[in-house]
């Protein structure tokens, strides 16, 4: 499983890793961040990995584990969700972090690999879950869900222009044949947009499976809850990196940040975010969306 880290350098440059601390990747995917935080923070360190994919989990931890086994019992790999960090920490024994890094973008694995339908490109079953034993699939959404319902939820977590008209052929065509696969949601879609937006810049596709993907993970209230946690998962002087991918998450990170700091619980490192530069932007261009924000928890 191959998967490029975005913004690795500026993750590590801002937990200011040492040997000795207790870092949590609250989205280990790939590893990516992983391999460096790692050798970096050991052989003293305690590192916690946590995804709520079983078969990404179990492909990194096999990987990593092989990698750094001279670490393996300082290393700890869960399933789970970041939004229960705390909850995770507790079944650990460990009552506070030095830092913490959250990725909130998901990895190309799941679009290449996964056969859940991430990508309009493919005739994958429309799921979408990235916990496939929780919540329920897109497919129950875009099948059972009134149209106003779907149309709602495309607008809400995606801001698509042409929500309720993508909505109504929904309905439409599920009355014929159930929708089950990727590849008909993504003709649907195209079909009930203007020609014009079919020839723009971006797939007419793109929000509306962003919008199903956000929806049937409650990504919007995992981060909430992930932020709520902060306070009483980081030690004095103690960071969290989030890296967010679009503007709904990323407003949720800039907002609580700055209420943090107004209670007096820390400061905000990174006054505007840090973004890719063009090399990575070149190397990697999933990355070009990415901004990274980071909070310090006060000396006390």
């Amino acid at each position: 499983m191959q998967h490029t880290p975005v913004l690795l350098q500026e993750v590590v440059q801002w937990l200011a890793l040492r040997p000795g601390m207790r870092i949590v990747d609250g989205t280990l995917g790939a590893g990516g961040h992983a391999e460096a935080i790692i050798p970096a923070i050991m052989p003293d360190g305690m590192f916690v990995g946590i995804d709520w994919d079983k078969d990404v989990l179990s492909m990194t931890r096999e990987r990593l584990e092989k990698k750094f086994a001279q670490f393996k019992d300082r290393m700890f790999f869960v399933h789970g969700n970041y939004a229960d960090v705390r909850e995770v920490l507790k079944k650990l024994s460990l009552d506070r972090v030095d830092g913490m890094v959250a990725d909130l973008g998901f990895s190309s694995w799941h679009i290449t690999d996964s056969g859940r339908g991430f990508s309009f490109n493919t005739g994958d079953i429309l799921d979408m879950r990235y916990d496939t034993s929780l919540g329920v699939p897109a497919y129950q959404v875009v099948n059972g869900f009134s149209e106003q319902d779907i149309a709602d939820i495309i607008f809400r977590y995606s801001q698509e222009r042409y929500s309720r008209r993508i909505a109504r052929l929904i309905v439409r065509e599920r009355q014929q044949e159930k929708i089950m696969t990727a590849d008909r949601l993504r003709d649907i879609i195209h079909e009930a947009v203007p020609g014009s937006y079919r020839r723009g810049k971006i797939n007419p596709a793109t929000k509306t499976f962003q919008a199903l993907r956000i929806y049937v993970n409650q990504e919007l209230e995992n981060v909430e809850q992930l932020l709520k946690s902060i306070r009483n998962i980081l030690k004095p002087k103690g960071r969290i990196c989030i890296i967010s991918f679009h503007s709904m998450e990323d407003r949720l990170v800039k907002q609580y940040f700055r209420s943090l700091v107004h209670a007096g619980e820390g400061e905000v490192l990174t006054k505007k975010p840090i973004v890719p530069d063009a090399q990575e932007i070149d190397e990697n261009p999933k990355s070009r969306s990415a901004k990274l924000r980071v909070f310090k928890k006060s000396n006390s």
